[in-house]
């Protein structure tokens, strides 16, 4: 079989065989076409345009205080095991003149998280779009996220979350503006 122009039900179907399974057994005769799909919903980020999503909802607006959406749901997976983690991010923005529609904040998150990725990079990935496409005067986000490759395999610490942050603009240079953005998420911790 040739892997680089095999469908990828097939290469599913492969792997199936090479972990001592049969394929076309009753209960995994459709397994290749469902993980198929799933790989392709999982992975839509790769054919989403961040950037464009930003600009196509922008709007001219004075308001120049901190705007945070809390709590943003976050499920991606992990490039270096291909396992789920999930958690929540946090982004904040202070605007210079134009907003951004709230739930494109969200849809943000999706583009980056909906890729095979390392919290790292998400994190970077969510600030620099915004802050590149919105120039506001800063941009903060918080991402927090369980990682089943260290909850289901390796260390195996059902526990441990994992933070990151990106800081851009005044969230970065002025203590008293990045002190009230975590603060403001530090309450979403219940760390009062």
């Amino acid at each position: 079989m040739d892997l680089k122009e095999a469908p990828l039900e097939a290469l599913v179907a492969e792997q199936l065989l090479r972990l001592g399974e049969d394929p076309e057994r009753q209960g995994l005769r459709k397994t290749p076409e469902r993980v198929a799909e799933s790989w392709r919903w999982l992975t839509r980020g790769y054919c989403m345009d961040a950037e464009k999503l930003i600009r196509d909802a922008m709007f001219e607006e004075d308001h120049e205080e901190m705007v945070l959406l809390r709590d943003v749901d976050l499920y991606s997976m992990c490039e270096h095991h291909m396992l789920p983690f999930f958690g929540k991010v946090h982004v904040a923005y202070i605007p210079n003149g134009r907003i951004v529609g709230i739930s494109k904040i969200a849809r943000l998150v999706e583009v980056f998280a909906r890729r095979l990725q390392v919290q790292e990079r998400l994190t970077d990935q969510i600030a620099d779009a915004l802050h590149r496409v919105l120039r506001p005067h800063g941009v903060g986000v918080v991402v927090e996220a369980y990682h089943l490759c260290m909850m289901m395999r390796g260390v195996e610490k059902q526990h441990s979350k994992a933070i990151t942050s990106s800081l851009r603009g005044i969230f970065r240079s002025e203590q008293k503006t990045r002190d009230e953005f975590l603060r403001l998420v530090q309450s979403a911790w219940g760390l009062r």
